[in-house]
């Protein structure tokens, strides 16, 4: 067993809770920058195209239809790509 206790979640909420209101019982606050965001181009027909469909689902704005858009393509990607590694996994194996 290690030298220092494990303690469990519970444990932990208790402490945090009882020294919330202290402020000698924490250390400075960390702050942390967020990176470089990704950009790229799109042709100004194609972003018209998306603008309107981000206003016809109701989105806050292009961008945030643009990210869910992209989301849900990566994610049939991946799973179209881990189906077709599953099914060539397979055909190796056959006789």
């Amino acid at each position: 067993m290690s030298k220092t206790a494990r303690l469990t979640e519970r444990e932990i909420d208790r402490i945090v809770i009882a020294q919330a209101d202290d402020e000698t019982a924490w250390e400075a606050p960390i702050f942390v920058e967020r990176g470089d965001q990704a950009s790229f181009s799109i042709p100004a027909e194609l972003a018209s195209r998306a603008a309107f469909f981000a206003r016809v689902h109701r989105t806050s704005g292009v961008d945030q239809w643009l990210m869910r858009i992209i989301q849900e393509r990566v994610d049939l990607e991946e799973a179209a790509f881990a189906g077709a590694k599953q099914e060539a996994a397979k055909l190796s194996k056959a006789p």
